[in-house]
């Protein structure tokens, strides 16, 4: 979303009014589509390196089954000496294949049997795809020309209507044709045609030494119309990490959580919209099923109006149903009965639209780093209802950054919602190697929405009040450990966090319907117990100062064994001479503790007192039932 730098809008400024219209008409409903394309070049500096392709698709069809079922997902090999046909080779009867060319997948909607076809494939791919799919001869070089018109082609005819479609070329070789030959120029003259369609490219190296110089950076650049200059190499590792949880930089736009407008004056606002912060993680839809036949339980909200005898009587004289929309609400004023229709409600309700009013300016000193309210948002400028948005955007987050402030709002994100204190911070998006991480590749230049707490919100503890409860460590020890806690903090990292009630729900999932298992470590690959003892190294010595040397606990005795080696069982508390009380035993029953007494001594009991004999079988709680009838008999 870093298109909203004015260099590249100027032609929104100075277009007709027609294209105005158009640009502020744009449609947002679609699906996503992501066209896999594997060079089969990998396979000749070894299979590994073609197996790691496919494990990221493995990794994607995955995810994409579990909760993006309702996107399209498509498999292309290129570079390709055989081409046999996919599984369902139906799907390419008005497609032309060229040449060095298989498709595995056409654009689909996964299912369980696609990602089961995929799975079979993989488990033979390290030995049988020299074999079914080959290497183009004579040098590995197919027609790049040709293979991104075959994925338009897949793009165009997949039947459902895109949203965002990406083409992820997964290679290691820098230029697909020798930059004096004419098959070079036709390749790049295929990036007009990826503009034209506003299909994105993206190229996957799996290589981190990779150069873009050659071919794919003028490609790149031409087929998202943007300066030569512009284009920054992206990190190749970081690429394979994304594509396998198919978070690719570029288009934000599914993820609009609402447009509103951002008042700066009495006559001066601008049209912004509001994004998550970070990605968050789809869960899956919950069914409910029905026990007897497992059939989906599907509800349905019905508004019964009953018409009565009188106030007191329950007799119904008329009955029916009615719409939601055409039900009221019913209440005595002063007297009168007053009838609020459902409509009158809600328009009360929407006074306000949603909008940002600015109140003021702070230093950025004066926000803390982390605030616990609630989850941040990232705002970006549109231009959708107001032309030379994203001009006063630019210039209010340039003189921000300069002067290191943050601004102030009064914020009320959608209708029938309370207005929220906000403050609009800065964020730069990080450009160096060493600093890019999925907060900066998912967030470019824009304002962070951090929402300000309220009275309500803060609780204060008294950390030294807490301690006089049951602690008794010292005000020194208090003020040591939160030192200590301080520093033991773990750096942020939202692609290794997961839900591990999700992460459960998954394994299980896979588990039932493509039989493999899964291994989620969760929050464990961010927990670096190195760099933590180095936080808390320097502070070891005044904590043997202050705290005295800990004492082992005494272990405790082992059991006493028998003569076979096998630990002797418990022996009950109760002895020989306290049972042989008839008083004692009526106590027994009368604390519920009988059972207390070994199977051995409530035989004794029952021999003793009233001379019955039972089985040597008979379970504990047969001999205590026996006991318990006798002296209730007796009673």
């Amino acid at each position: 979303m870093a298109t909203w730098n004015p260099d590249n809008d100027e032609d929104l400024l100075t277009g007709s009014e027609d294209e105005e219209e158009v640009a502020m008409k744009k449609d947002y409903h679609g699906r996503e589509a992501i066209l896999f394309v594997v060079d089969a070049n990998l396979q000749t500096a070894g299979v590994e390196r073609l197996m790691d392709a496919l494990n990221i698709i493995r990794t994607a069809f995955i995810s994409g089954i579990l909760v993006n079922d309702k996107d399209l997902i498509g498999l292309i090999f290129a570079n390709t000496k055989h081409s046999p046909l996919p599984l369902e080779s139906s799907a390419l009867d008005n497609i032309v294949i060229p040449e060095n060319c298989a498709v595995f997948l056409p654009l689909r909607q996964l299912t369980k049997a696609i990602v089961e076809h995929y799975l079979d494939f993989m488990s033979g791919a390290e030995s049988q795809f020299e074999n079914v799919y080959g290497l183009a001869e004579p040098n590995g070089s197919g027609r790049f020309d040709l293979m991104i018109r075959l994925c338009i082609q897949l793009l165009e005819n997949c039947g459902k209507k895109l949203n965002n479609a990406k083409i992820a070329y997964l290679t290691d070789v820098s230029t697909p044709h020798p930059a004096s030959s004419n098959y070079f120029q036709a390749a790049l003259q295929k990036a007009r045609d990826l503009e034209g369609k506003e299909f994105e490219f993206h190229v996957i190296p799996m290589v981190d030494d990779f150069d873009y110089e050659p071919f794919y950076k003028e490609f790149i650049t031409l087929s998202r119309a943007i300066e030569l200059d512009a284009f920054q190499e992206p990190d190749p590792q970081m690429l394979r990490e994304i594509l396998a949880d198919r978070k690719l930089k570029q288009d934000f736009l599914r993820r609009c959580l609402g447009h509103f407008s951002f008042q700066l004056g009495p006559n001066l606002s601008m049209s912004v919209q509001y994004y998550n912060y970070f990605q968050r993680r789809s869960y899956p839809r919950k069914v409910q099923i029905m026990r007897k036949d497992s059939s989906v339980v599907r509800s349905k909200r019905v508004i019964t109006v009953q018409k009565r005898k009188d106030d007191e009587s329950e007799d119904i004289v008329h009955e029916y149903q009615i719409k939601s929309t055409d039900g009221w609400y019913q209440c005595d004023v002063g007297g009168k009965n007053l009838r609020i229709s459902t409509d009158l409600l809600n328009r009360v309700r929407s006074l306000h639209k949603p909008k940002m009013m600015l109140l003021g300016f702070k230093h950025r000193s004066s926000l803390p780093e982390v605030t616990y309210s609630k989850p941040s948002n990232f705002m970006y400028p549109d231009d959708q209802s107001i032309i030379g948005s994203k001009r006063l955007f630019r210039a209010l987050w340039e003189r921000c950054l300069a002067r290191e402030k943050i601004v102030i709002c009064l914020f009320m994100c959608k209708r029938k919602s309370m207005p929220r204190y906000v403050a609009l911070v800065p964020v730069e998006a990080s450009n160096s190697r060493e600093d890019k991480t999925y907060r900066s590749l998912l967030c470019g230049d824009g304002f962070k929405i951090v929402y300000l707490p309220e009275a309500k919100h803060i609780r204060n503890i008294d950390m030294y009040e807490w301690n006089d409860t049951g602690n008794s460590a010292s005000e020194e020890g208090v003020d040591f450990f939160q030192k200590i806690i301080k520093k033991l903090r773990v750096d942020y990292q939202p692609n290794l966090i997961n839900d591990p009630n999700l992460d459960a729900l998954q394994a299980n999932l896979l588990s039932l319907s493509l039989d493999f298992t899964t291994d989620s470590k969760g929050i464990d690959n961010l927990l670096d117990c190195t760099q933590q003892d180095m936080r808390i190294e320097k502070y070891l010595p005044d904590y043997e100062k202050i705290f005295d040397p800990e004492m082992e606990p005494a272990k405790k005795r082992a059991a006493k064994s028998t003569s076979t080696g096998e630990s002797a069982p418990k022996m009950a508390k109760i002895d020989e001479e306290q049972i042989k009380s008839y008083e004692f035993v009526k106590d027994l029953i009368k604390d519920k503790c009988l059972t207390r007494c070994t199977a051995v001594q409530l035989q004794t009991i029952l021999k003793h007192h009233f001379d019955v004999t039972m089985p040597k079988s008979s379970s504990k709680a047969k001999l205590v039932d026996q006991i318990e009838q006798l002296i209730g008999s007796t009673a």
